[in-house]
This record gives C-alpha cells, sequence and structure tokens, in this order.
C-alpha cells in the first residue's frame, strides 16, 4: 500500500473522509477543503472541516497514512 500523497489528496478534495494518521487514531468524518504549502516549514499541510462544524484545522499530510472515503448517504438516514 502506497502511503498518503499529493495526488492521493487532491482525489479526496471536497469529500468527506476518515483521516486514518500514522500514530494510529483516526480523524473522523471532516471534509477535505485545501492542501496548503507551509514554506517556512517546508511541509505541505491538508485543512479539513470537521462535519456540521465550520472551523478548520490542519494536518500535515506527512502524519496521515491514509483516508478511507465514506459514504453520508449511509450515515444521514433514519429508519
Amino acid at each position: 500500500m502506497d502511503g498518503f500523497s499529493m495526488n492521493t489528496a487532491k482525489s479526496f478534495l471536497g469529500k468527506n473522509v476518515n483521516l486514518h494518521l500514522k500514530d494510529g487514531s483516526v480523524i473522523i468524518n471532516v471534509q477535505l477543503a485545501e492542501i496548503q504549502r507551509d514554506e517556512l516549514r517546508r511541509e505541505t499541510l491538508v485543512r479539513c472541516v470537521p462535519y456540521g462544524n465550520k472551523d478548520t484545522f490542519r494536518v500535515p499530510m506527512k502524519n496521515i497514512a491514509w483516508a478511507e472515503l465514506l459514504n453520508l448517504n449511509l450515515l444521514l438516514t433514519t429508519g
């Protein structure tokens, strides 16, 4: 399995995902909003928006192991 790369991040932009980090933790149900480059620290950051929230946060791309695409139609259905 390849690591989380720039091309992978671009394919998930605007979609809701679970982000699996390399330390084993999971950030659930966030929308990938933007890919940013921090020239001072020389790292690439992924800006995320939590579901139902307008605040954003950034995660360094090197800390992301993989992303799991979510189907919101399954999550939002009521029984």
